[in-house]
């Protein structure tokens, strides 16, 4: 697939414009990301980016409840949204002669979406129930998402529950969401993305006709949410009710991606030289020499590389039988990590983990909806859309003196321990 050259431009109002042309299917994509995510939602309201995202869909100055859903979907399209910890996105893709449709209708709701108390209520219960469907009522629910943030984290935004308390969900009222949106919802505080089968003179045509007249409003400065690394080790444990075998995680802090990318991309190949596939080093010893986990998982963000701003961590997580003590884990991993650290992976080993990471970039980004959402969250988190693009080509360029490195910074007197226990007992 031939990169698409990206045309930019901003709308008086401030909202920063990405087109992305590709001709080679009659398909376009839409995406609109906000600079709000969990990171931004005040205290006593947890979870609250996450139920005005859903808010967003019920409704807008001049559409019904459900109207946005029958208008994309009866032109043969998909849609959603989602909530991140530095920012919530909204997208369409439809055939390209429908791109119209998806502009009107995120300028609309960008515009005035319908917020009142019958929304409100009903989608407040929409929240609570997908918490108990996702968290509460699932093996592992909250792990490590919810549970080690509070333990790798001191501050409100970056240890808080995103999903959210159900009393917080409860209190939340019209005027808050009214509040929410005339702070964070601004046009300029925003990045619309459009890729696929469109002319640029086209679509500038149709996006300055429907959101040109969007009001400008005050664009909230982004606080700053960076806090030090941990002073030792600290540790908590969480009793599981419906979680079969004992696991645990183990969060590290990680370089600025923003502003030390290539330094943070080293952890990322650092993940795949742990645990991708079948012969990697943890698989390997944990797995099938040792026997001692069942489930061997690492890499970067909570949430998946390069998806928040600093700060930002690197996990381990593991799930273990019963009758394997979590010390014993920890060990076998702390004496990998200086393993690697002293004796750097061979060439061939890092060859193929770039390799992998470089194939799976690409058959992403071959896909029109991670493409239109990765260039929209590139364009608002580094300012710079086509680092989707130059990604495979600079982890490529990570040494294995780096990877070890990164394996060094990776200390035990510095990072935050999350020990799962089943409800039927504890180690």
């Amino acid at each position: 697939m031939a990169l698409p050259e990206l045309h930019r431009f901003t709308l008086p109002n401030g909202l920063r414009v990405v087109l992305a042309p590709d001709t080679s299917a009659p398909v376009v994509g839409v995406s609109v990301h906000y600079d709000v995510g969990f990171r931004s939602e005040p205290e006593g309201r947890t979870g609250f980016a996450h139920l005005f995202e859903h808010l967003m869909f019920q409704g807008s100055e001049s559409l019904e409840k459900l109207a946005h859903f029958r208008h994309v979907q009866s032109s043969g399209g998909t849609f959603n949204g989602s909530t991140h910890p530095d920012y919530t996105d909204y997208y369409e893709v439809l055939p390209s002669a429908a791109l119209e449709r998806a502009l009107f209708l995120e300028a609309d709701r960008m515009r005035a979406p319908k917020i009142t108390q019958e929304n409100l209520n009903n989608q407040i219960d929409v929240v609570k129930e997908e918490i108990r469907l996702n968290v509460l009522n699932r093996p592992y629910g909250g792990f490590p998402w919810i549970l080690l943030p509070p333990v790798l984290f001191k501050t409100f935004p970056n240890a808080h529950n995103g999903y959210g308390d159900f009393t917080d969900l409860e209190n939340a009222t019209v005027e808050d969401c009214a509040a929410f949106f005339d702070t964070y919802y601004a046009p300029g505080n925003a990045v619309l993305t459009v890729a696929g089968d469109f002319t640029v003179e086209g679509a500038t045509a149709l996006v300055e006709k429907h959101f040109g007249d969007v009001p400008a409003r005050t664009v909230p400065e982004r606080p700053s949410f960076a806090e030090d690394a941990p002073k030792g080790e600290i540790r908590s444990e969480h009793t599981d009710p419906h979680a079969p075998f004992p696991a645990v995680a183990i969060g590290y802090r990680v370089p600025n991606p923003v502003t030390e990318l290539d330094a943070y991309l080293a952890y990322l190949v650092l993940a795949g030289v742990l645990t991708d596939g079948d012969g990697s080093r943890l698989q390997q010893r944990l797995v099938h020499r040792d026997a001692i986990v069942t489930d061997i998982n690492a890499g970067c963000g909570l949430f998946g590389p390069l998806e928040a701003r600093d700060p930002d961590s690197f996990t381990i997580t593991a799930i273990h039988a019963p009758d394997v003590p979590v010390e014993r884990v920890i060990a076998a991993l702390d004496e990998e990590l200086q393993l690697i650290a002293e004796q750097p992976p061979t060439a061939e080993e890092l060859a193929k983990v770039t390799a992998r990471w470089a194939s799976t970039m690409h058959r992403e980004h071959d896909r029109l909806t991670n493409r239109t959402l990765g260039l929209g969250s590139a364009e608002l988190l580094f300012g710079r859309a086509e680092l989707i693009h130059e990604l495979p080509e600079r982890i490529a360029a990570v040494t294995v003196d780096e990877v070890a490195a990164a394996a060094k910074a990776l200390r035990p007197d510095s990072r935050a321990i999350l020990i799962v226990n089943p409800a039927g007992g504890t180690e």
